[in-house]
């Protein structure tokens, strides 16, 4: 397991650590009857994380752009690991793939990884945070029901974060995904050693 594994597996983990602790509030409200003691339970956990000291936020934030950094620096090549297993490159393809190769892998193998944890920032960005602020500045004739609705939609937004974010896990901590990129690489190294081989015979015969 590399280094840009580890940053990926730990912050990602991190996150559903944070995002399960909120579940155990958002589900009364999502999946139960919605009760005083429930929507004061809600209310106050999301008060206390809006009110956190900065440098809690700043952690959060920072993790955020480490985990989408450490996504990007695995697939800044294209080898046999990225195109089989990570599902993605930004690098430049091997010599011995031809033009149709290439479209079809374009085509059929989206950033899986990437595409996950970007719905899952998303998510965060679009929902949980302007859904805080709405409750930490209620209008003046604002009812108790829309503040319910207003937690309801934000347990719903890291709901589908968490969804999210285990497909990050799922696609990057599964045992054969670890052994099938450790495969992938010792092929890649082949097959490089044996396209040098082939061009410095070539060399010698000319």
């Amino acid at each position: 397991m590399s280094y840009r594994h580890a940053v990926v597996l730990s912050t990602t983990s991190f996150f559903l650590g944070v995002l399960f602790i909120s579940f155990n509030v958002d589900y009364r409200l999502l999946y139960g009857e919605v009760t005083p003691e429930a929507f004061q339970a809600a209310l106050q956990f999301y008060t206390t994380f809006y009110t956190a000291p900065v440098a809690v936020k700043t952690l959060l934030h920072s993790l955020i752009g480490i985990d989408i950094f450490a996504l990007v620096l695995k697939v800044n090549k294209w080898d046999e690991s990225a195109l089989y297993f990570d599902m993605s490159s930004l690098g430049e393809p091997p010599l011995r793939m031809n033009a149709y190769r290439m479209f079809l892998n374009l085509v059929t193998l989206p950033y899986y990884s990437q595409v996950a944890l970007m719905g899952a920032v998303i998510l965060y960005l679009a929902v949980v945070v302007p859904g805080v602020k709405t409750l930490m500045d209620p209008l003046v004739d604002e009812i108790e029901s829309e503040r319910v609705e207003v937690l309801r939609i934000i347990g719903a937004g890291n709901t589908m974060a968490i969804g999210c974010l285990v497909a990050v896990l799922a696609m990057q901590a599964s045992f054969p995904f670890l052994a099938g990129q450790e495969w992938a690489r010792r092929y890649a190294v082949r097959e490089l050693e044996k396209f040098k081989e082939a061009e410095t015979k070539a060399a010698k015969t000319q």
